[in-house]
């Protein structure tokens, strides 16, 4: 008898970015929450830096957040980020999460300090944001006003 291999699983794409009419969106994708919140984190990476850093060295940055529903969740987390990037041109390449649930996210972020930026975000919106189950996981689309 032959053994079966194991099938891998079919990458998804992590983000992609759509278009909107005033403002910048993303749809991101992840197979369970913590995947798809690194996911939108490094979708919004994407779109404001140009990778060019300072440094070749990682920052890191402790980040705890607590939310009412799982979109707030999102909304926070990318809010923070937005936050890092406006006050220390901190963006993101990874995280560490050490725990996290529907409401609630701990993690150790690691990122580098860029050069320059090409898109300055307002804020992370709650226009249209809903986080939908789909065959292949979890899928939202977060629109940035900029």
């Amino acid at each position: 008898m032959v053994p079966k291999t194991q099938e891998k699983p079919v990458p998804l794409f992590r983000f992609e970015e759509i278009e909107h009419t005033a403002d910048v969106a993303l749809r991101v994708h992840g197979r369970d929450l913590k995947e798809l919140l690194q996911n939108a984190a490094m979708g919004m990476a994407h779109l404001i830096c140009e990778e060019t850093f300072l440094s070749d060295d990682y920052d890191l940055q402790p980040v705890e957040i607590r939310a009412d529903d799982t979109e707030g969740l999102l909304v926070e987390w990318l809010s923070e980020l937005v936050f890092m990037i406006e006050v220390k041109s901190f963006i993101f390449q990874r995280a560490d999460i050490q725990a996290i649930s529907e409401t609630y996210f701990k993690a150790k972020v690691y990122g580098k300090i860029a050069r320059e930026l090409k898109v300055h975000i307002k804020a992370v919106t709650y226009h249209n944001l809903k986080i939908e189950k789909t065959e292949n996981g979890l899928e939202a689309t977060v629109v940035f006003d900029i």
